[in-house]
């Protein structure tokens, strides 16, 4: 810094904290701080509105540098090239490698092939798979039902015949027996062989530096509607189970380590995703290190001692599909973008962008081409790959980081004293941990606390679906298995109900045409345009048509207009002043001819009740209960 900008910065003399405090509460203006300006989130801190140097005071990880234990900054020292991920359903191998080789023209630097059937494959099943693929320039990944038996063996026995640079492959095979136990209630065959097998892949995959053979799958949790915290915090549970196991069952604790991968699935809170990334690979460094992974690594100058390359979490994510609707699926592309960026300034070593149509059909060539290309514009025209660790240093991030940890922390330590993951799932408190905050959550919608656009706030008003959709898009996603020893995750979409019941209005529709509300806006100017285009909003969520007016000068002309169109519901806008003397007269000339519906919540709402005026809607009305109500008056449901 020169002279010159020295001087600049002497006429800005600092700003201390009681100062910025003392301006806010001015600015306030008599209202309540901690309503108005502290978001307490479900991650079980609150989120200040600014952050400043002081805050950061006495956390040691962000002295620590991109590629330096506990990586928090990242594992590479410089640059943030992750790959770009899509997974390919094998129903034969010819069609998956003609279309893997497609699609590798395209950007893709990571195949993940899904396995679905059970059966045994072989090496020649799986040397046709990867015909023409370079398997030292790209990332496979193979997905696999339970009862695959062999599978490693027919990878190993092809890899061999290749004659490939072990030093240079890049594989996984998703292999996740606890994870499998959380969504189906038992294990494949049984505990005892579930962990045999685990430990015998990890053996049998020794030579391989970079083939993944243990999966933790974060994504269910997310899923399922978990905070990020709980997500974080029983995945990281499930790691250190995997490690224990392998680890008593003699497996040294550096293969161990280097052989699990972490999958999270990352959601719509955007800073809150990219800092759990960084929490996680904090903690599971952390977490690794207890086990005192031995140090055996070719170039290392510490052979013998604590092998901090043990230490590194690899982390593939995947967009959430809990935020994701059916109701116009275009607006997922401006989730999963949000959401890739969340992914990728966190660290994410591999990436999968599920296509917008993804919840309700089987992805076209259209959708997965534009789920490619997001990430190829974050590359390309963004560089979100040149620079390790771009949030390194804000205040905020560093902050939430350090909270995010500090909460998953103890919610991996309360597993641990239950006995570690399975005993804690056994018991039960994993499920109602997770089940108490999908609730939260689906209340909150329903409450348009947490807004899904497109669904519970500005949804299309033109939009309708065809009648003839699975009745299952619009139902939670139940894995269990026959004989199921436990409670299991529920998989489910936050706007389900919502959709649901639209889609109800929808096929009423189709035989019946479609319920009319009318907006009759009447008196105070501001409010009645405010209510009119609140309640617009509201009742076009259940699919009805929606008709708005700019106002009324006389009740008679609006009753005249309203009645005319034969709406179904008559909504009332104006002033809560107004609504004493308006409510009244025009419920009394409406005769029970259509619904009345009063916007807001007035003080004289019990007096407009004792006269048999009984709708209200507001701010703080359930939109499913309200919905689900009119959509019973009218005969929909």
């Amino acid at each position: 810094m020169n002279e010159k900008d020295i001087k600049l910065l002497a006429e800005f003399p600092p700003v201390s904290t009681a100062t910025w405090e003392e301006q806010i509460h001015l600015d306030l203006k008599g209202k309540e701080y901690e309503k108005s300006l502290i978001w307490k989130t479900n991650e079980g801190f609150n989120v200040r509105p600014y952050y400043r140097a002081e805050n950061i005071e006495g956390l040691d990880f962000p002295e620590s540098l991109p590629g330096q234990f506990p990586y928090v900054r990242g594992k590479n020292k410089s640059g943030n090239n992750w790959l770009v991920r899509q997974d390919i359903v094998v129903t034969d191998p010819k069609s998956a490698n003609l279309k893997a080789l497609e699609i590798l023209n395209k950007g893709v630097t990571s195949l993940g092939f899904v396995f679905k059937d059970c059966r045994k494959t072989s090496a020649a099943e799986l040397k046709l798979l990867l015909k023409g693929i370079q398997l030292e320039a790209v990332e496979i990944n193979f997905i696999l039902s339970c009862k695959y038996k062999g599978f490693l063996e027919a990878l190993l026995i092809l890899l061999d015949d290749l004659k490939a640079d072990p030093a240079l492959l890049h594989l996984s095979v998703n292999h996740d027996p606890i994870g499998r136990f959380v969504l189906r209630g038992k294990f494949c065959h049984n505990e005892k062989e579930a962990f045999e097998k685990v430990k015998t892949m990890v053996q049998l995959g020794e030579k391989y530096p970079h083939l993944h053979l243990v999966s933790v799958n974060g994504t269910s949790f997310n899923n399922a509607g978990a905070s990020i915290v709980q997500e974080l915090g029983f995945s990281l549970s499930i790691g250190a189970e995997y490690m224990t196991r392998l680890t008593d069952s003699g497996v040294d604790a550096a293969l161990a380590a280097k052989k699990i991968r972490f999958n999270f699935g990352v959601g719509g809170n955007y800073f809150m995703e990219l800092a759990k990334l960084r929490a996680g690979r904090l903690l599971w460094a952390n977490i690794v290190k207890a086990y005192n992974p031995v140090c055996q690594c070719e170039e290392s100058t510490s052979k013998g001692g604590f092998c901090p390359c043990a230490a590194k979490m690899y982390a593939h994510c995947e967009t959430s599909t809990w935020n994701k609707t059916i109701y116009d699926p275009y607006v997922n592309l401006l989730r999963t973008q949000t959401e890739a960026m969340s992914a990728i300034l966190g660290g994410a070593d591999s990436l999968t962008v599920l296509p917008f149509d993804v919840t309700y059909e089987q992805p076209t060539a259209f959708a997965e081409r534009i789920a490619r290309n997001q990430q190829a514009l974050l590359k390309e025209e963004v560089h979100l790959d040149k620079i390790a660790d771009p949030a390194a240093g804000s205040y905020y991030i560093e902050t939430l980081t350090a909270s995010i940890a500090e909460q998953a922390w103890k919610l991996f330590l309360e597993v641990q004293e239950k006995g570690g993951f399975l005993a804690a799932f056994r018991e039960g408190f994993v499920q109602s941990q997770v089940k108490e905050m999908a609730e939260k959550r689906r209340k909150s919608v329903t409450l348009r606390r947490e807004n899904i656009l497109g669904v519970n706030q500005f949804p299309n008003f033109n939009e309708q679906l065809e009648p003839g959709l699975e009745p299952s898009l619009f139902e939670m996603e139940d894995h269990s298995e026959e004989g199921a020893e436990v409670e299991t995750l529920k998989l489910f979409r936050g706007a389900r109900q919502l959709e649901a019941l639209r889609y109800a209005t929808d096929q009423f529709a189709a035989k019946n045409g479609r319920p009319k509300a009318y907006m009759l806006p009447i008196g105070n100017l501001a409010m009645r345009k405010a209510r009119a285009q609140f309640s617009c909003n509201f009742f076009a969520a259940a699919g009805y048509e929606v008709v708005d007016h700019n106002g009324f000068d006389t009740i008679e002309e609006g009753l005249a207009s309203v009645l005319g169109a034969k709406a179904d519901l008559i909504v009332l806008c104006s002033s809560d002043e107004e609504y004493g003397a308006l409510a009244p007269e025009i419920y009394q000339q409406l005769k029970g001819r259509a619904i009345l519906v009063v916007a807001g919540a007035p003080a004289c709402m019990d007096e407009l009740k004792e006269i048999g005026i009984r709708h209200f809607i507001n701010v703080k009305t359930n939109l499913l209960e309200a919905l689900t109500e009119y959509n019973k008056m009218l005969g929909i449901i």
